[in-house]
C-alpha cells in the first residue's frame, strides 16, 4: 500500500473525514446562532486537511472534552482537537501544539484571593468542566483544595453564584468574557497552567500521524492558524511556536 494510501486510510477509513469539534472551548469552535454553521479555528483546519487530503469533511460537535475523547477513543471520530493530556495520550497520538491558551480562576469580585497560588488551600471548592483539560491537570496537581464537578461553564458559574463553590477553572477567553457580562466577577491574573490545544488521532495509526503533525507545522507557519483565529473573534489567542 503506498505512502498515501496509508495516510488516507490512517485519517479517513470511512472516505470521510471524521473530526471532532469541541464547543465547550469557545475559543477554538463556535456554532453560528442563525445557521447552525460550524465555524472557528478547528473546524477550519479540519475542512483544510479533508481538502489537502481528497475527502469530505464530516464534522462532529461536542459540548465537552470528555465526549470529543471518547468519541476518538471508541472510533467514532478519526481526527480530533484536543488539549494535550498525559493520561490522554494513553489512548491518542498528539501533533505539536497549534494554540496554546491559558487556565486560570473566575472568583467572586470581593473574594479574598489575588493569585492563582492561593487557591489551592484548605477547604477551597473548585468547579471545573469533568474531563476537560484544566480538570485532569487540577486533579494531578491539587494538594488541598478540592474539585467539584460540573457539566459545562454556565453549571460550574451557577455552582459559584449559589455559593456551593468558591472558584471556577476554566479557559481564560471565556471567564474574562463571563466578568465583563456578569458584575460581580473577576478572572485572577496568571494561570495556574498551559493549554496546549493540538490535533489528535487514536494510537496505531503512525503513517497518518506524521502527516497530521506535518499539517499542523504548515498551518502554523503559513499563517492558517493566525488568520482562522482572528476571523473568529479570537485574535488575541496565541498561535503555538514550532512543534
Amino acid at each position: 500500500m503506498s505512502q498515501a494510501r496509508n495516510a488516507l486510510h490512517d485519517l479517513a477509513p470511512t472516505g470521510r473525514l471524521r473530526a471532532t469539534i469541541n464547543l465547550g472551548n469557545p475559543v477554538l469552535a463556535q456554532r453560528n446562532a442563525a445557521t447552525g454553521e460550524l465555524g472557528g479555528v478547528s473546524a477550519d483546519l479540519a475542512r483544510a486537511l479533508a481538502r489537502q487530503i481528497g475527502v469530505e469533511a464530516e464534522l462532529h460537535p461536542f459540548d465537552r472534552a470528555g465526549a470529543a475523547f471518547a468519541a476518538l477513543r471508541d472510533g467514532v471520530c478519526d481526527v480530533g482537537f484536543l488539549a494535550i493530556d498525559p493520561e490522554r495520550a494513553t489512548k491518542l497520538d498528539f501533533t505539536a501544539a497549534y494554540v496554546v491558551i491559558e487556565g486560570t480562576y473566575l472568583v467572586p469580585a470581593d473574594s479574598a484571593f489575588d493569585t492563582v497560588e492561593a487557591v489551592d488551600s484548605p477547604g477551597v471548592r473548585i468547579a471545573a468542566g469533568k474531563n476537560s483539560a484544566y480538570d485532569l491537570h487540577l486533579s494531578r496537581s491539587l494538594r488541598h483544595a478540592k474539585l467539584v464537578h460540573a457539566p459545562g461553564l454556565k453549571d460550574a458559574i451557577s455552582l459559584l453564584t449559589d455559593g456551593r463553590v468558591d472558584v471556577v477553572a476554566g479557559v481564560r477567553q471565556p471567564l474574562v468574557a463571563t466578568a465583563a457580562g456578569q458584575p460581580g466577577f473577576r478572572v485572577l491574573e496568571g494561570r495556574f497552567m498551559e493549554i496546549r490545544q493540538a490535533m489528535t488521532l487514536p494510537k496505531g495509526r503512525p503513517v497518518g500521524a506524521a502527516l497530521l503533525h506535518g499539517f499542523v507545522e504548515a498551518m502554523k507557519e503559513s499563517g492558517f492558524v493566525a488568520d482562522a483565529l482572528a476571523r473568529s473573534g479570537q485574535g488575541e489567542a496565541t498561535v503555538a511556536p514550532p512543534g
